[in-house]
């Protein structure tokens, strides 16, 4: 090989090498850098959507419990029974009266008794005594649950004679007596 040629060979190659070497300085460097803190932002902008989203679902959560909360609260206002202690028992007692009419049942004993319990609400406990035979205590019962205003606590039945057709049955109800007046 000629000297000549050697030397341009080995100016190109210092100039490869140089342009290489500012390629690597100049611009791949930079370009890793720009590309590395984009990708540490599209990934802090990923955790930033993921805990949006997740924000998103427990306030509808949080959102559809309180619809929940909101229409327990206002069946249980709809269904309390009248602030007026005369007028609670007055409608506990015909709602039993009917309730008896309508199954046969005979009422022994009604047993009432407030409960202040705070002073937003008062409970009105109620224990009844009834006799009759399967069928009817059966309708008195099924009449009993259906009813809004009162909460059937406790049951107790009975046998009255040895054959078991008379059976005697003992209720305890409950009702809530909002004292506040709602908004």
């Amino acid at each position: 090989m000629q000297i000549k040629n050697r030397q341009q060979l080995l100016i190109v190659g210092a100039i490869a090498a140089i342009a290489l070497f500012a390629g690597d300085q100049l611009v791949l460097r930079p370009l890793i850098k720009v590309w590395s803190a984009r990708a540490s932002r599209v990934a802090e902008l990923r955790k930033k959507v993921t805990q949006g989203n997740l924000l998103v679902e427990r306030e509808q959560k949080e959102s559809e419990q309180k619809r929940g909360i909101q229409t327990r609260w206002e069946r249980m206002v709809t269904n309390a029974l009248p602030n007026n202690t005369s007028a609670a028992e007055q409608k506990v007692v015909q709602a039993i009266d009917l309730w008896a009419q309508n199954s046969g049942v005979v009422i022994s004993a009604i047993t009432p008794q407030w409960k202040h319990d705070s002073d937003d609400y008062m409970t009105y406990e109620c224990r009844v005594d009834a006799a009759g035979d399967l069928d009817k205590l059966n309708r008195f019962l099924y009449s009993v649950e259906q009813a809004k205003a009162l909460r059937l606590e406790l049951v107790e039945l009975g046998a009255r004679d040895k054959e078991g057709q008379q059976l005697s049955l003992g209720l305890q109800l409950s009702g809530l007596v909002l004292k506040t007046p709602t908004q």
